[in-house]
């Protein structure tokens, strides 16, 4: 199994990357997101990936985090969303949105992905809302960096996004401390994506309390 790739970015294609392995290029799918936040051809990239294995076919997807890639392997356990599908939707909400959706029951920010009609995004909603509070507790690590050349031409590293992680992480740590508190994870994720959507910046803390007045309001 391929979990990672690390190397030069070649080009980038319509719903795929070639990313050059020490002279060998593989080709990555990977989401509109992922592709977007990619840097420039030429410059270093890491990519964590998933391999789908057919009787006539090998295909390698990429994402930016292992969360961004367990969304992905849990879109591909619902009936009727295959890798077309998973990375639509990811490429639409990304991690941290589909996990809101999902946690929040709006099947409709699923709908709004490219391909996915309303009977597949109630699906997806239904089956992993009890798999979703998992996965969101992962958090935001951030991709490693790219490994280093051997040659000497220079690379540049995707740039980071320290904001949006930092607030993933916050999520993740409340959530947990919510579960801690004895609230079921579907319940305490629910609530966590609530208040991150009016409190986009805010720490563990401030996400705890918000949450807990709306699970125990006085």
């Amino acid at each position: 199994m391929i979990g990672r790739i690390s190397g030069r970015l070649d080009y980038k294609g319509e719903d795929h990357v070639l990313i050059d392995v020490r002279g060998v290029g593989y080709i990555v799918h990977v989401s509109d997101r992922t592709r977007a936040a990619l840097p420039a051809p030429g410059a270093a990239v890491s990519l964590f990936t998933d391999l789908l294995v057919r009787e006539d076919l090998l295909q390698l997807f990429g994402f930016l985090s292992p969360v961004e890639k367990e969304w992905h392997r849990l879109l591909m356990s619902v009936q009727g969303v295959g890798a077309k599908a998973s990375l639509a939707i990811l490429g639409a909400l990304g991690p941290e949105g589909l996990g809101r959706a999902i946690a929040l029951g709006d099947w409709n920010s699923v709908k709004a992905a490219k391909g996915i009609g309303p009977k597949i995004a109630q699906r997806v909603v239904q089956e992993l809302k009890d798999k979703a509070p998992a996965v969101m507790a992962m958090g935001g690590a951030p991709a490693p960096a790219p490994a280093p050349r051997d040659d000497d031409d220079a690379v540049i590293e995707a740039p980071a996004a320290p904001a949006v992680m930092t607030n993933a992480n916050a999520q993740a740590d409340a959530l947990s401390a919510l579960s801690n508190l004895g609230y079921a994870p579907s319940e305490a994720a629910a609530a966590i994506a609530r208040v991150a959507t009016d409190l986009p910046g805010a720490d563990a803390a401030q996400l705890i309390r918000a949450a807990l007045k709306l699970l125990a309001p006085a």
